[in-house]
């Protein structure tokens, strides 16, 4: 893990963790759809790339009982409002987090996970400059039959330019950057690996989703 992007998350978060999910609910649209588009296998594991404050976790294993959850996440400030979240909630047998680098992790080291089932990332690509890094490595953490579903900030194309331009200054100011190649990153990491994949953005490219699935025959 690198320490300047641990030290950079931690002192974005150090006071906003309090306020985030409540902050954040208006905007970052799409993270529901991801979560109900998941559906994993019975007994599956599923792990969460920057899983924040756990909010997604959380509805996560209220939706899917049957499997069990892990997440993991740069910035020790918001891992403590995700135990805190956890350790209050029914599901907290079922969910396990670490602090860890979303590029250079390894699953069987912490959490004695050789492969996932499912692997999501909700809103984080768009803040973790080595973004392409991210998408690589999860891809070598899903198992055959896996999947990895994406949401984040879209292209914005066909937004009206003067919001479009403001979005993005204000976005800016958070450290977040639409990856404006998402859609060409998904198709070649899919190539890659030898698996398939699907993109969508939003009516106005708002938002952006993507899936790379389960390996060509």
């Amino acid at each position: 893990m690198t320490g300047t992007a641990a030290s950079a998350m931690d002192g974005m978060y150090r006071h906003q963790r309090y306020i985030y999910d409540v902050t954040r609910r208006y905007y970052l649209l799409g993270r529901d759809q991801l979560i109900d588009d998941l559906d994993p296998p019975v007994a599956g594991t599923v792990l969460e790339i920057g899983c924040g404050t756990a909010r997604n976790l959380l509805r996560a294993a209220h939706l899917y009982p049957a499997a069990q959850f892990y997440g993991i996440d740069v910035s020790a400030e918001m891992l403590k409002t995700a135990r805190a979240a956890i350790g209050r909630s029914p599901a907290r047998d079922d969910i396990v987090i670490a602090q860890a680098d979303a590029t250079a992790f390894s699953a069987a080291e912490l959490f004695g996970v050789n492969k996932f089932d499912r692997i999501f990332i909700s809103y984080a690509l768009s803040m973790i400059p080595p973004w392409e890094a991210v998408i690589d490595r999860a891809l070598l953490q899903l198992g055959p039959r896996g999947e990895l579903h994406i949401v984040d900030f879209g292209t914005m194309v066909r937004m009206p330019g003067p919001a479009r331009s403001a979005m993005r200054a204000w976005l800016a100011r958070f450290s977040v950057t639409p990856r404006l190649e998402l859609e060409n990153v998904i198709r070649e990491m899919a190539e890659r690996h030898g698996r398939t994949h699907a993109f969508s953005q939003s009516r106005f490219g708002y938002s952006a989703s993507a899936r790379i699935g389960p390996k060509l025959a």
